[in-house]
């Protein structure tokens, strides 16, 4: 009788265990178990069948499954880290459940349910090279996923591992903007996405004061389609400077380097709203889709959504279902709190104290009416923060705590929004706790690569953590995603405080006097230029340091060495801080 054939197949094999699991069966076994099998319920079985793979065993701590494509397994694995890191946040070290991944792709041996061979052994000897919390995968499934993931790879060479008699080639794997520097290959690669531009909505109700609803209905369709990750959307910075223009669209695209424009109106009327969209092609203006919506107001959420997954389908038909479903917005219970909170983000966006000040109250009392409702937490922290810079709080008072605990809020109601782990960085970053910043600005880049504050933000924390060098990159890619944003000359400002820790003070200068050069309003912030006037006086220009003080002193009257240390995002003793004010000392600034 003839031998009984082998069954083989090529696949993706994927292997995770759960690090430090016997210490914790030890101190925990009860809980232990519940909290393994909450995550493979909750998180990491449903994300095995979302990326099309399948359980082949589990073990006590381990999982097995094999996946059709090398590209899902490391998407799977990316998209099961983030989520987990995402889960983790807040919980005590002891009762945190991480995983070690490793991937391959090779051949296997098939035996019922049960997969066998070298294809799984190398699997499994990759996840015992992991960190926690990190992914190794073969030098065979890196030749698969090239440029086909935003994922930075670090090559660690060939290593001997056991029972394999070659050497396998090893790389480590993080999401493009967590972990590891954006590199300008990656920028490329995001800048190379469909790209859409959405233009803020014409109020059409004939009454300025509803100005701030068709703000919030294009602010939305942002949020939205940000969330889809084969779009790159221009930052709203950027596209609401053509707020109250008519330009050519074809100008604007070719301004904002994007493909597609969104425009539309908004006429509300008593509890009736009639909203309008039009979809273009930047290249030749020509219309893609419109549509018209007349509904009762109570529908504006619903209008919103439609008006998401339609532009989505418009753009982009195969992504589906599951592309549309991510890209739905978030509302809250009741439009009324959205209201206010729309109202609060209207008056914010105007920066004047009077306005930061109003904008505060509002989103306060969105807050009493739902509570939970994450944007207007993270509303109510900016604010507070923004109070900080401009002199009106102090940054070692307990409002930077307020800030922190009110920013935590937005994330706990939702952990999967970027704008809320931004400005929860940047209230550790006024909390003066910026190794805490970093790692929660790349969990905002992780859910939104293209999120252009986040890069701007993470940068400014680099810089005020001794790590300058790593923030410049940051910085520019902050301006290429955003390249028409009002505070541009914030983004220069810091970047300006980059060279001087670096002590290349030429090139601080010149950062400075560009970021007082760039219109709207971040050029008239002292923060912006106290770097310039530092390099100046280090420079032995006492004749220009002097004049750009006098500049200092009319943006922030009666500014002094006191008030830099009150504040600004600093610790008094660091390395930063010291260079920055024995420079504004040199050139003469009071205590």
């Amino acid at each position: 009788m003839a031998e009984e054939r082998v069954q083989r197949r090529l696949a993706a094999i994927l292997a995770a265990d759960v690090v430090g699991y016997s210490r914790m069966m030890e101190a925990d076994e009860a809980g232990t178990l519940a909290r393994v099998k909450a995550l493979r319920a909750e998180l990491l079985h449903p994300k095995i069948a979302e990326y099309g793979g399948r359980i082949v065993k589990t073990t006590g701590d381990g999982t097995l499954a094999e996946f059709p494509s090398a590209v899902d397994a490391v998407g799977h694995a990316l998209d099961v880290q983030a989520a987990l890191a995402r889960r983790n946040y807040g919980v005590a070290e002891g009762e945190r459940i991480e995983l070690r991944i490793g991937i391959n792709l090779g051949d296997i041996i098939v035996e019922g349910d049960d997969i066998f061979g070298d294809g799984v052994n190398v699997a499994a000897r990759l996840e015992a090279l992991a960190e926690p919390g990190g992914i190794c995968i073969s030098g065979t499934v890196r030749e698969q996923v090239r440029n086909k993931l935003d994922a930075a790879f670090e090559d660690l060479g060939e290593q001997a591992v056991k029972n394999i008699a070659r050497p396998v080639r090893v790389y480590r794997v993080a999401p493009g903007g967590a972990g590891t520097p954006a590199s300008g290959a990656r920028v490329e690669a995001l800048l190379r996405l469909p790209s859409i531009a959405v233009l803020p909505f014409a109020n059409m109700s004939g009454d300025a004061e509803q100005e701030y609803f068709s703000d919030g209905v294009a602010e939305d369709l942002i949020t939205a389609l940000s969330q889809v990750r084969q779009f790159r959307v221009v930052a709203r910075n950027s596209t609401f400077s053509y707020k109250g223009r008519s330009p050519d669209i074809r100008t604007v695209a070719k301004e904002l380097g994007v493909r597609y424009v969104i425009e539309g109106s908004v006429r509300k009327s008593a509890n009736r709203i009639r909203l309008t969209a039009q979809l273009i092609d930047g290249a030749t203006g020509e219309h893609l889709w419109s549509q018209r919506y007349d509904r009762d107001l109570s529908d504006v959420f619903a209008v919103q959504d439609e008006l998401t997954a339609s532009v989505v389908g418009a753009l982009e038909p195969e992504l589906g279902k599951a592309e549309i479903e991510r890209a739905r917005t978030k509302t809250p219970e009741s439009l009324d709190a959205w209201d206010l909170y729309q109202r609060g983000t209207w008056h914010f966006n105007r920066r004047t104290r009077d306005d930061v000040a109003e904008a505060r109250r509002y989103y306060r009392r969105a807050i009493e009416l739902n509570p939970g409702f994450g944007p207007a937490y993270s509303g109510l922290s900016q604010s507070i923060i923004y109070e900080v810079l401009v002199g009106v709080r102090d940054v070692r008072s307990g409002d930077s705590q307020e800030a922190i605990d009110t920013a935590r809020r937005a994330v706990e109601i939702d952990d999967t929004d970027a704008w809320s782990w931004s400005w929860l960085g940047r209230a550790y970053a006024f909390g003066r706790n910026h190794e805490e910043a970093i790692s929660t600005y790349r969990m905002a880049i992780d859910l939104d690569p293209c999120y252009a504050l986040a890069y701007y933000h993470l940068a400014a924390s680099l810089t005020l953590s001794d790590r300058a060098s790593e923030a410049i990159e940051h910085f520019q890619t902050a301006l290429r995603l955003s390249p028409q944003d009002p505070w541009a000359g914030s983004i220069m400002g810091r970047m300006a405080e980059a060279y001087l820790t670096m002590e290349r003070y030429e090139e601080a200068v010149r950062w400075g006097r560009e970021a007082t050069r760039q219109p709207g309003p971040g050029a008239n912030l002292w923060t912006n230029r106290i770097a310039m006037v530092s390099a100046l006086a280090y420079l032995g220009r006492e004749d220009d340091a002097r004049r750009e003080l006098e500049g200092l002193d009319r943006v922030q009257p009666g500014i002094s060495l006191t008030f830099v240390r009150q504040h600004f995002p600093a610790a008094d003793d660091s390395p930063f801080m010291r260079r920055l004010l024995g420079g504004l000392r040199k050139a003469g600034l009071p205590e």
